[in-house]
Order: structure tokens, then C-alpha cells, then sequence
């Protein structure tokens, strides 16, 4: 009769366990195509953009307006606010509305870096692109594989972020060569490991118990995460690989 139960236990543990499995696997999934289609949105609107603000070869009225007018500033600095308006409201929002915002964020975002067409060829900007997808799927996967616990490694990396920060400010005085190759590396290998940490911690933050709303939210803030880190590993790269017009 006890083996019965031990049979019975164990068959039940068996199935719960696989079930948490398949739910995380889900979660996951969602998470990682919340992130692409938001890089999508964003390549799209960026290459939109160029192309509005460029003709033959000269920059239109729209162009001058968002690159060279005062307009500028509001074209960079109201992705910052976004995002930080939707770290901060997000589990008070709906996940439809925190959805709506999200695409929202990221076609703001590709306004913003549509400059980077100015500056770079296309086919280095393509080029960048895939090597920087094929380093965070390989930075990704480890972070969800891996059995080392990330977190001591993620707290080094958010002190390292808030030190590049403060020195990318400082150079936009000291317009220093050196301190921009250094600023270019660091930023890189921060990108590289915050990628693997924030992998490890959204899969953690998955709990079967979870509402459809919260796991819909914590989905959505994961997409987020993880759409900051490719970003930023892409525009660093950009620096190394890119070749300038």
C-alpha cells in the first residue's frame, strides 16, 4: 500500500513538474516574440524615418526638424521617458494598454535611431544587426540554461551600467577618442552579461501560480528588458563594426 502512494506521489510530482515546464516554455516564448516584434517596430519605423527625412542625398524639411532643430531633443528623450513611465505604471496598467504601450515605445525609439543611417552604411548596419542576434541568442540561451546563480553578477553589472552612464556624459565635454573606445568596450561587455542575468532572472520570476494579467505584465516587462539589452549590445557593436558614410 505504500509503494502504492510512493508510486502515486511520485507520479503526480512527475506531472506537475511537466506542466510547469510546458507553462514556462510558454511564457518564455511569449516573452522572446513580445521582444522581436517590438525590434521589428522598431527597425521599421527607423528606416521609415530615414527615408522620410533624406532625398536624394539631402535632408528634407522633416529631416532638418528632427535632426537639426531643437525638435531633436524631443525625438531622444522621450523613449527615456517612456520607458521609465512604463517600468513604473506597468502593474497598474491593463496588459492590452501595457501592450499598446510597449509598440508605442519602440516605434519611438526607432525615430530616434534613425539617425544612425546618416552616420553608417546600410550594409554595416545589416551586418551589425545579425552578429548581434546571433551573440544574444548565444548569450540568451546560456543565461537560460546555466545552472550558476547570475544574481551577484547582475548587481556588478547595474553599478558597471551607472559608471558607463556617468562616463558617456563626461565625454560629451572631454570629446576624448580614447575615453570613447574605452566607453565602446565596457558597454559592450555590460550589454553582453546584463543579457545573460535579465534571461536568467525573467525565467525565474515565472511562477505557475500567477494570474493570466500578471503573467501577461511580467511577459511584457521581460520583453522589455531583454529589448533594452539588444539594443544597446547592437549600438555598441555598431561602433566596432560599423562603417562609417
Amino acid at each position: 500500500m505504500s509503494e502504492l502512494r510512493n508510486y502515486q506521489s511520485r507520479t503526480g510530482q512527475t506531472q506537475s513538474a511537466t506542466m510547469i515546464d510546458e507553462g514556462l516554455r510558454a511564457y518564455m516564448l511569449k516573452v522572446y516574440n513580445l521582444m522581436a516584434l517590438g525590434l521589428a517596430i522598431t527597425g521599421t519605423a527607423a528606416f521609415a524615418t530615414f527615408q522620410m527625412a533624406v532625398s536624394n542625398g539631402e535632408l528634407t524639411a522633416f529631416g532638418q526638424a528632427i535632426f537639426l532643430s531643437p525638435l531633436k531633443w524631443v525625438v531622444i528623450l522621450a523613449p527615456v521617458a517612456m520607458v521609465f513611465f512604463l517600468s513604473f505604471r506597468i502593474h497598474k496598467m491593463s496588459v492590452a494598454a501595457a501592450q499598446t504601450t510597449f509598440w508605442v515605445y519602440a516605434a519611438m525609439m526607432g525615430l530616434s535611431l534613425s539617425s544612425i543611417f546618416l552616420i553608417y552604411t546600410g550594409a554595416s548596419i545589416v551586418q551589425t544587426f545579425f552578429v548581434t542576434a546571433a551573440s544574444f541568442g548565444a548569450l540568451s540561451l546560456y543565461g537560460y540554461t546555466t545552472k550558476r546563480d547570475l544574481s551577484a553578477m547582475g548587481s556588478f553589472l547595474m553599478m558597471g551600467l551607472f559608471g558607463l552612464i556617468i562616463a558617456s556624459l563626461v565625454n560629451l565635454f572631454m570629446a576624448s577618442s580614447a575615453l570613447d573606445f574605452a566607453i565602446s568596450v565596457i558597454g559592450v561587455l555590460i550589454f553582453a552579461g546584463l543579457t545573460a542575468y535579465d534571461t536568467q532572472s525573467i525565467k525565474e520570476s515565472y511562477h505557475e501560480s500567477h494570474s493570466s494579467e500578471m503573467a501577461g505584465r511580467n511577459a511584457i516587462m521581460g520583453a522589455l528588458r531583454l529589448y533594452l539589452d539588444f539594443i544597446n549590445l547592437f549600438l555598441f557593436l555598431l561602433r566596432f563594426l560599423g562603417n562609417r558614410e
